[in-house]
């Protein structure tokens, strides 16, 4: 079994996860719309800037996002404007950063799902009268329903298991910034192999448990890939 402070851990990473994975699936819904169907000139650019995250060192991401939001940066406006301890070490540093570094894992599903429609449905649906939202939940929503998909189940293992972001802008803070890849850590660099086999253990299981849930989804009648 896992220690009390490991079970709070892992609620911490599971919080974080949902809360990223929610915001980001907002936030790259109209994006990824945007960067499907528009061709313009600086797109290329626009794109591999948000897609950094794929290929730049956490440690490098997270020490640049150390340095906004802490207290001579950006953030420590923030923090100050909204009467916050700081946004550097605290969860909701923690959500700021998992935005930015999970975001090509939520954006680049939805953009291919969305790429992958057929122009004449909604060009006929306008042409019918049918407003853009309108177009949006009855055509664009049920034909994405794989890349939505994808994209939360991604982001959301993505960001459960974040360890060189999370340690450089939230530090370990129990309850509040010590998620369950930092506690892992904590108990490899004390030799304590027992707990961390447990916790990596059931890190192991919902990651298997999540991807098999993905691909099992995927496979039902109707369902496009």
């Amino acid at each position: 079994m896992l220690s009390d402070g490991d079970w709070l851990a892992l609620w911490v990473s599971i919080k974080l996860a949902l809360v990223t994975t929610g915001l980001l699936l907002l936030i790259c819904s109209p994006l990824a719309w945007w960067l499907a169907r528009r061709r313009l000139p600086g797109q290329a650019l626009l794109e591999a800037l948000l897609a950094l995250p794929l290929v730049l060192p956490p440690s490098v991401l997270g020490f640049y996002l150390l340095l906004v939001l802490g207290p001579e940066g950006p953030g420590g406006w923030l923090a100050r404007l909204f009467e916050l301890r700081s946004l550097a070490f605290s969860f909701t540093g923690l959500v700021m950063g998992s935005l930015i570094y999970s975001l090509p894992f939520v954006l680049q599903p939805l953009k291919n799902a969305f790429a992958a429609l057929e122009r004449d449905q909604l060009e006929m649906a306008s042409l019918a009268g049918a407003r853009p939202l309108d177009r949006f939940f009855s055509l664009v929503l049920p034909q994405s329903r794989a890349g939505y998909a994808a994209a939360a189940m991604l982001g959301f293992a993505h960001t459960l298991g974040e360890f060189g972001v999370v340690l450089m802008i939230g530090g370990s803070l129990p309850g509040e910034t010590r998620v369950a890849s930092v506690a892992l850590y904590e108990h490899v660099e004390a030799g304590d192999y027992a707990n961390g086999h447990r916790l990596a253990l059931v890190l192991v299981i919902m990651s298997v448990v999540m991807l098999w849930a993905l691909f099992r989804w995927q496979r039902r009648p109707g369902v496009t890939p």
